[in-house]
């Protein structure tokens, strides 16, 4: 028992260390975007799907010894991949689809041995449950579960702080051949115990498959469907609060982590699931959450601070919500669960429906959906299993009811933002909505762009103001006063601006005739957005050039461009690219920067202290850091903002300091400076 336990519990702990890890990695490559750790979740659950799918015909149609030969097998062709390296020749030249090009990546750097890690826990079962029957087989996997969860918060408390990215690959690669080498083991000693076994008595009841009737269709249906709910709330739910609420890099850690917990306990088999409990709290929070997803709130139609439920409401409630839908899910699958000798089959319908709903809400959902509302159906589906599976006949009306309402509020609040905005698109990289408004009624005097919750741009839409600077651009922001006293200390001469982020082109506004404006932009719809629904590029004397495509893969590519200020703004929403915030990116920067120029990062975060990374690098490379601080008037349409100039212009940063503007060096840390393969999101949370 001890060495099945032991194989269980490194596969387990391996599966979802290579998930960040791998997911960190590729990153950078994509643009810094939620949406990758997204698509690697669908990639691990298709993978895992098809490992059990392998488990599961490899136990049913092979002998024990044909089962350890071909096992030893693939585990001995995952080794020869070692170590995880994704091919540099798959990195994205420019804006091509980032789906696919992901999924690439994933299958030739990791496919091999995830397929062999997935296989471990309803192989090592079926064995186990063969030699020893009972079912005490279900407590391994809550075993391999807790192992995932382990692993899960491991990574970003200890082997991403602590460990480069390359010694994390080879200490995986080591334990990878450690799991290896405990599994062929297991796998030849069950062979060896069941061709040396003796005869089994009669009289004994026995634990094979023709002893048992097979599950029925429905009853598998049952299983896919639960699951599939489970991990489409997952995805959903991380989706919402990497790119809605928060966006806090790492914050997909939390609902993973009550993913996993919930099965931990529901199959632990010490009565962790309640039924008189859990189907209530699931339908109530259902309504609650969905309730917290309005978009009459995001816009403040109830009166809220910001128009948006904070971190410190919206982070408890779906965190409780999601792990209490969880246990209702993955607890009438433990109830459902078949007798061991079926167990491959269960758990090959459960990873079955973990990849349909992974599926569906990181693949279509985004092709088919122009809003974020594969999370309300999957509440209301919650609601409807409530109805449908619950035991008692008050619980099934309450969890009707509570369908009818999320029915009820996702409709209205379909309405509600379909007439609220004139145009939304969803695609990769997020969801764009462009609004109208203005005073005294004036609908069109004003079009803005949000991206999340987060303005990423505002025009006039009439009047003498129509080609000024607005929001983060004023001529007292931090970039704006760069690009002017820039401009007064080289009269004359036309400038070279370079943008990193887009919006709605702003920052062109400054532009004159014979600069030269070049903009970079990662996603596709916001380019067509600002030179549909905006007139900045078209007006613009400058002539402005945009890049579409990860800015610094395609700075690595360009030749010097001698930018005199070089404006660093592509955080979407308040989520970091950490790949633009790092030694080796600014060792890019400024290799595109003239003598005396200004890398200008946008610094504003309401959950991430940046100016003492961006100091950080400056020191590193022998720059200055300043930090302006711009609270403009609120009767204009600027917006408050924080920037940190980072140059080797002296005659610049005195001029700052004696205007007395409010700039400033930023705080001290004693952080390290960020860099490609190590970097502290925890440490500069505020």
């Amino acid at each position: 028992m001890l060495w099945n336990g032991l194989a269980i519990a490194l596969s387990a702990f391996l599966l979802f260390l290579v998930q960040p890890l791998m997911a960190r990695q590729i990153l950078p490559w994509f643009g810094g975007s939620a949406a990758v750790w997204s698509t690697c979740l669908v990639f691990f659950q298709l993978t895992l799907l098809a490992g059990y799918f392998y488990a599961d015909v490899l136990v049913r149609r092979a002998k024990p010894t044909t089962q350890a030969a071909i096992h030893t097998g693939l585990l001995l062709a995952a080794l020869a991949v070692l170590p995880l390296t994704p091919p540099e020749w798959l990195k994205p030249t420019g804006a091509d689809a980032p789906t696919t090009r992901i999924l690439a990546v994933l299958a030739l750097s990791v496919g091999l041995p995830y397929l062999a890690l997935s296989t471990t826990g309803p192989l090592v079962q079926a064995w186990f449950a063969r030699r020893f029957g009972g079912s005490r087989v279900y407590r391994l996997y809550a075993l391999s579960n807790l192992f995932s969860l382990s692993a899960l918060l491991a990574y970003p408390l200890l082997f991403e702080p602590l460990l480069a990215n390359r010694q994390q690959a080879w200490l995986w690669s080591g334990l990878f051949a450690v799991f290896a080498a405990v599994v062929i083991g297991v796998a030849w000693g069950n062979a060896r115990l069941r061709e040396t076994a003796p005869a089994a008595d009669p009289a004994e009841p026995q634990t094979d498959q023709e002893e048992t009737p097979p599950p029925s269709w429905l009853q598998q249906g049952v299983w896919l469907t639960l699951a599939a709910l489970g991990s489409a709330l997952l995805l959903g739910l991380s989706t919402h609060l990497t790119q809605n609420i928060a966006s806090v890099p790492f914050l997909w850690v939390l609902p993973l982590g009550l993913y996993l917990l919930s099965f931990v306990l529901c199959f632990d088999g010490k009565g962790w699931y309640w039924r008189s409990f859990y189907p209530v709290a699931a339908a109530l929070l259902a309504v609650a959450m969905i309730l917290g997803l309005s978009y009459k709130l995001k816009t403040g139609h109830f009166g809220l601070e910001h128009g948006v439920l904070h971190l410190r409401t919206a982070g408890p409630l779906y965190a409780v919500g999601l792990l209490v839908a969880c246990m209702f899910l993955h607890g009438e699958l433990v109830e459902r669960k078949p007798a061991p000798a079926h167990l491959t089959r269960f758990y090959l319908c459960v990873s079955l429906g973990g990849a349909v709903g992974g599926v569906a809400v990181g693949l279509v959902a985004p092709l088919i959906f122009d809003a974020y509302w594969e999370v309300p159906l999957g509440l209301l589906g919650v609601a409807a299993l409530v109805a449908a599976l619950s035991p008692r006949p008050w619980q099934r009306v309450l969890g009707a009811v509570a369908a009818m309402a999320c029915l009820g509020l996702g409709i209205d609040d379909a309405i509600y933002v379909h007439s609220d905005v004139a145009e939304m698109t969803r695609n990769f990289y997020g969801q764009l909505r462009v609004k109208y408004a203005g005073p005294l009624g004036n609908e069109r005097g004003l079009v803005r762009l949000v991206h999340g919750n987060i303005l990423h741009g505002e025009q006039r839409n009439d009047g003498d103001d129509k080609f000024k600077p607005t929001t983060y651009y004023g001529e007292s922001s931090g970039v704006g006063l760069a690009i002017l006293r820039l401009r007064d200390q080289n009269p004359g001469q036309p400038q070279r601006i370079g943008l990193i982020g887009l919006g709605v082109g702003t920052l062109s506004a400054y532009g004159r005739k014979g600069d030269h404006y070049r903009l970079y932009e990662l996603n596709p719809a916001v380019l067509d957005l600002a030179q549909r629904q905006f007139t900045y590029l078209q007006q613009c004397p400058a002539d402005p050039q945009v890049v579409l495509g990860d800015a610094r893969l395609s700075l690595e590519h360009e030749a010097p461009q001698q930018f005199d200020v070089l404006a660093v703004d592509a955080f979407s929403s308040d989520s970091i690219p950490v790949h633009l915030l790092t030694a080796e990116a600014l060792t890019v920067y400024r290799r595109h920067l003239r003598p005396g120029g200004v890398i200008a990062f946008h610094v504003s975060n309401r959950y991430l202290d940046l100016p003492p990374v961006v100091r950080g690098l400056a020191d590193g490379a022998g720059l200055k850091a300043w930090q302006v601080r711009d609270d403009p008037n609120k009767d204009t349409h600027l917006s408050r903002s924080d920037w940190v100039l980072v140059t080797d212009n002296a005659k610049l940063l005195a001029d700052l300091r004696e205007d007395e503007l409010g700039a400033e060096p930023p705080a001290q840390t004693g952080l390290l400076a960020w860099r490609d393969d190590r970097h502290d999101l925890i440490g500069v949370l505020k």
